[in-house]
């Protein structure tokens, strides 16, 4: 960290530059059981202050609740702030539970103009294809967003779950900033085909779930006992039951390496995941997640924590390691397409 603030980077070939830690913000008022408005509001103004200049939503997050909460603190700091939002999960009016993947243009087109009136913005900073319509060809969709850029509606583009391939057709029809998908200690698929792609290409990566949804944290430890009735990460295979026990217990490198720190195991997975730049050399930026000033100081501060190559060779083992799938519907994750 340079004083108290995180360092920044740069979001691929001409993207917008950002603290190199960003701030996931659904759980503010969407998936994660009771939030406090007046603590997550405290949150986004403590991140700022820290350096962190990426905020991302989707229209998704609580039927475009997450967008209207956040509207007042980008009104606030509309100049130093990178607003991150997405489309391509219709909810249908018979069924607020359901989930439709759409990248048709007329989806997009009014999802765009949704979002735009919720954020009370003018211009989105980086739009995102949250999911992939596999029946409509990325190439069609990407047009359409690259339209909204033209329109002067949308800065930057973004793609969030995709593959190799598919990313490689999306930027032969548009420079594509990031790329948003699952990627932590527990979460590795993505190294097989759009790591690569996106260091060939000159596109970031932005991992959500970087903390594996609070799993790799030890906040919890099996998900139908610890958590509340409405949090969603009781649905995920990896948090309950068998599974639960089983990766619980692969936290145990973690804390080995987070004891020689005098670190949280939150920041050893944090640490980890910021130092796949250096790795895979492309730049990453993580999007953790917190709805607690005090938690952002901690997620913040990993990025002052280097780890050794012994370190990484003692956590490198627990991926292939976790029990159950990301989803209970892999549909929603492009690990299946590769």
């Amino acid at each position: 960290m340079t004083g108290n603030r995180i360092p920044t980077v740069r979001l691929g070939d001409g993207g917008p530059e950002v603290g190199v830690q960003g701030l996931g913000c659904m759980g503010m008022s969407f998936a994660y059981g009771p939030s406090d408005a007046e603590a997550s509001r405290a949150s986004l103004e403590r991140a700022l202050e820290l350096g962190v200049t990426l905020y991302d939503t989707a229209d998704a997050y609580g039927a475009g609740e997450n967008e209207r909460f956040l509207a007042p603190f980008f009104e606030a700091h509309r100049d130093e702030v990178v607003i991150a939002t997405k489309f391509a999960l219709s909810i249908p009016p018979d069924d607020p539970t359901k989930r439709i993947i759409r990248n048709d243009e007329p989806y997009v087109r009014e999802a765009v103009e949704a979002s735009l009136r919720r954020l009370g913005v003018d211009v989105i900073d980086l739009y995102y294809m949250h999911r992939r319509d596999v029946n409509v060809p990325i190439e069609e969709t990407v047009a359409v967003m690259a339209d909204l850029v033209r329109e002067g509606k949308v800065k930057h583009l973004g793609l969030s779950e995709v593959t190799g391939d598919e990313l490689r057709a999306a930027q032969a029809v548009h420079p594509i900033a990031a790329v948003q998908s699952e990627w932590s200690l527990f979460s590795r698929d993505i190294e097989a085909g759009v790591v690569p792609a996106s260091r060939e290409l000159g596109v970031a990566l932005v991992p959500y779930s970087p903390l594996g949804r609070g799993f790799l944290t030890g906040a919890f430890t099996d998900a139908d006992r610890d958590l509340t009735a409405d949090d969603f990460r009781r649905q995920h295979p990896r948090f309950t039951g068998d599974n639960a026990a089983a990766n619980a217990a692969l936290l145990d490198p973690v804390r080995t390496v987070a004891d020689a720190h005098g670190a949280t195991l939150g920041q050893i997975a944090l640490a980890w995941a910021q130092q796949r730049a250096q790795v895979h050399g492309l730049p990453v930026v993580p999007i953790p997640g917190t709805r607690k000033p005090a938690r952002v100081e901690e997620n913040t501060a990993a990025t002052g924590i280097t780890l050794t190559d012994e370190e990484l060779a003692l956590l490198e083992p627990i991926a292939s390691k976790v029990a159950g799938d990301r989803y209970a519907d892999m549909t929603f994750a492009s690990a299946g397409r590769e």
